[in-house]
């Protein structure tokens, strides 16, 4: 798919969008970080935007494409650096392209707080909505996927064999990925910043308690 046939996607902004896409760095191999996640953020934000006419569509759309464009491997020493090394990358484009530097304050702004490990208060609309959609696409079905795709590329067993619930062990996600639903997932579904975004939380949240029940029941038999 070419970065045109890409950007259609941002429409009205789509000129923008093909701009911003043809600076990032070619895929790589992590396909829980690639193209077709910046599009599902993206259309989590869209949908939150909607109720938000304050919002600076643009910008967010901005925001969207660029909150990973540093690669930074999930068992990284430098991962809670990552959307901050991203925030600086996102400024120095966003001057390329000629945006006011208050605009590029806010952009980085927005990609530097999206992160949950990083932990920074999202201060604007725009970085609120960026933070719910792309938690957003760390749970539901999509992040179920998402969490046992990275925990095989993390080479991570599927969950411990004698002791799956954690009774008598601590939890332990990075050897086995169904820790990480207590580990990270369920508590990024009590964090959302927007109305729009905890609704939509709140479904996603359901579909992952339902499956990780049907694959305790399962494992007990």
């Amino acid at each position: 798919m070419t970065d045109t046939q890409t950007a259609a996607a941002f429409h009205p902004h789509q000129v923008l969008a093909e701009d911003l896409l043809a600076r990032l760095d070619p895929p790589g191999t992590d396909g829980s970080h690639d193209l077709s996640h910046i599009l599902r953020v993206w259309r989590n934000a869209a949908a939150i935007a909607a109720s938000a006419p304050d919002c600076d569509v643009e910008l967010l759309m901005a925001a969207v494409i660029l909150h990973d464009c540093v690669a930074v491997e999930k068992n990284s020493p430098l991962r809670a650096q990552a959307s901050r090394l991203a925030a600086a990358r996102a400024g120095d484009i966003a001057a390329e392209l000629g945006f006011a530097p208050e605009r590029i304050a806010a952009l980085a702004h927005a990609v530097a707080a999206h992160s949950f490990s990083a932990a920074i208060e999202p201060e604007t609309l725009e970085a609120r909505i960026l933070q719910d959609a792309d938690r957003l696409d760390a749970i539901g079905a999509i992040g179920i996927a998402r969490c046992f795709y990275v925990g095989g590329r993390m080479g991570s067993g599927l969950y411990h064999p004698t002791d799956p619930r954690a009774v008598d062990r601590a939890y332990d996600d990075a050897h086995f990925a169904l820790d990480h639903f207590d580990v990270k997932l369920f508590r990024i579904s009590e964090g959302f910043r927007t109305v729009a975004g905890q609704a939509m939380a709140e479904t996603r949240l359901a579909v992952m308690r339902r499956f990780v029940g049907d694959f305790l029941g399962e494992i007990a038999g």
